[in-house]
């Protein structure tokens, strides 16, 4: 099953603090909804750039994305 990649970028130098504290929160919404979401993250692309990741099940996408509204998503790959 492919897993998809749901991103919110935080841009600016406040980012990565930022990223961290939505971070929080996307785990907060995982813990209410009792999801079986175990991959999430924060990844600094520079100074300026950081972002908030959770990754899903393709199958599972659409309900979470609905309600949390990503601002982008990708295939997600384990390297």
């Amino acid at each position: 099953m492919r897993k998809l990649k749901l991103i919110w970028d935080f841009k600016g130098p406040a980012g990565q603090k930022t990223a961290e504290h939505h971070l929080f929160h996307l785990k907060e919404y995982i813990n209410v909804n009792d999801l079986d979401i175990f991959t999430t993250g924060v990844e600094t692309l520079s100074d300026m750039h950081s972002l908030a990741y959770l990754v899903v099940d393709e199958s599972e996408m659409k309900p979470i994305r609905d309600s949390l509204r990503p601002h982008r998503g990708q295939l997600y790959s384990q390297n």
